[in-house]
């Protein structure tokens, strides 16, 4: 199949179009064409408007031989961007999701020994091969939602050795996968036991064994860190991160997750490009990130597992905060790749409009991953990444709580997944 596509007369051709994020009521707007048509030439979007519109086009010398896709009653979108995600691990904590059901904390199971470092145990333990299968079988299912763009950190291994492990997974994944994977490096996820009691150590170690060599390779576009009380301070943050910034990484931060530590403000201070959880960022710390333009990642699938507050999507954005939303898909405080069951909380706990949540997990989430130039909107010049959905308008997918209403799946103008088509998925690179 080529990457020479048309699609023509989709009931909402959603546009979201813009090649920066947006804040305030841009949010909002998602410039849908009724009986839309896009043409994609060479993995491009090179037309977009009505069908009428561009019907005189399609009849010129060499359309001919396009790939066309009829979407009659059928809404198309951006492929979705999911840009907060820790998708290659080793190992489960189903035992721990039960004790937070019994009430035990996700602080207190991370203090007893469990958490984070229970993963980095079956991740060490976990070959390449191992993880690549378990990556792809993610990524697959992660596909069938729509999502074409995937962010994914490390942080899984909190040793040279392992981190590396983990983003040379992505990256070959990122090579044979239809979906797009972009690589974070988190060290700084937890203090590992050899280190405990000593994160200052563990992040002297981070700056000076690990961080050179994975900037040296080309291994990770970002750096992260789990900003937290507990966890690391916001000084061995700062710290850590004003290293990655010399060293070519762009930066994000889990901010303000458990307790207002500050989070958000040094993410302002810092220009790092997003700040994720911020259950608990302060109104300086939004007002520091809207003025500063650093994208708030919201994650409602970990306040839902965890069963905590959920963070005030509606006063960020009121605010001028741009928001994107993520799955946070991990082994441990949110075990999901259901983008709808993400699209449906924000909707319903979090104060955000539909349309809004639609900008939030397309052209917004593109840019807390600095692609809004690239893909996250249906506009010529960007990426064929496209998702045709089985409903006439992108209102279902809240509507159908957390059940994919995703059909066809096209990247980079050529079709990889097929919800009703021989044996499902089609693959090709």
């Amino acid at each position: 199949m080529s990457n020479n596509l048309i699609i023509k007369n989709a009931a909402e051709l959603v546009r979201c179009s813009g090649f920066k994020a947006k804040c305030g009521s841009a949010m909002s707007d998602l410039n849908i064409i009724p009986n839309g048509a896009l043409i994609i030439e060479n993995g491009v979007i090179t037309a977009v408007g009505e069908t009428s519109e561009l019907a005189p086009k399609l009849e010129q010398p060499g359309f001919e031989v396009f790939e066309v896709i009829d979407a009659s009653g059928k809404a198309v979108l951006p492929g979705f961007v999911d840009p907060h995600t820790h998708f290659v691990f080793g190992g489960y904590r189903a035992e721990e999701f039960y004790r937070r059901l019994r009430g035990d904390s996700y602080m207190a199971i991370m203090e007893s020994g469990g958490g984070i470092v229970n993963t980095v145990a079956a991740t060490r333990a976990a070959s390449e091969s191992e993880l690549f299968a378990l990556g792809k079988a993610r990524l697959d299912s992660m596909l069938s939602f729509g999502v074409t763009t995937v962010e994914g950190k490390s942080g899984y291994g909190l040793d040279e050795h392992t981190e590396i492990k983990q983003l040379e997974v992505m990256a070959e994944l990122d090579r044979t996968h239809p979906a797009d994977v972009v690589r974070t490096f988190l060290g700084a996820h937890a203090v590992p036991q050899a280190y405990k009691g000593k994160p200052d150590d563990f992040i002297d170690f981070l700056i000076s064994q690990v961080m050179p060599k994975i900037a040296e390779r080309h291994l990770a576009e970002f750096c992260d860190i789990f900003c937290e009380k507990n966890v690391f301070s916001i000084e061995q943050s700062r710290r850590l991160l004003s290293k990655a910034k010399s060293l070519g990484f762009r930066l994000k931060l889990h901010a303000d997750e458990i307790v207002s530590l500050g989070g958000a403000e040094l993410a302002a201070e810092l220009g790092a490009v997003s700040a994720d959880h911020l259950l608990h960022a302060s109104k300086q710390g939004i007002a520091d990130m809207a003025k500063a333009g650093v994208i708030a990642v919201l994650l409602p699938g970990t306040a839902f597992s965890l069963k905590e507050k959920y963070a005030d999507a509606r006063y960020m954005i009121d605010q001028g905060c741009a928001v994107a939303l993520a799955t946070d898909m991990n082994p441990g405080s949110c075990f999901t790749e259901s983008m709808p069951l993400i699209f449906a909380l924000a909707t319903l706990y979090m104060g955000m409009k539909p349309e809004e949540a639609v900008t939030a997990m397309t052209l917004n989430a593109a840019a807390a991953l600095d692609r809004a130039d690239r893909i996250g909107s249906i506009d010529p010049g960007k990426k064929g990444d496209i998702v045709i959905l089985e409903f006439p308008s992108c209102k279902y997918i809240p509507y159908h709580i957390g059940v994919s209403t995703v059909e066809k799946v096209i990247k980079n103008g050529k079709l990889v997944f097929d919800k009703h088509g021989e044996g499902k998925q089609c693959y090709q690179n």
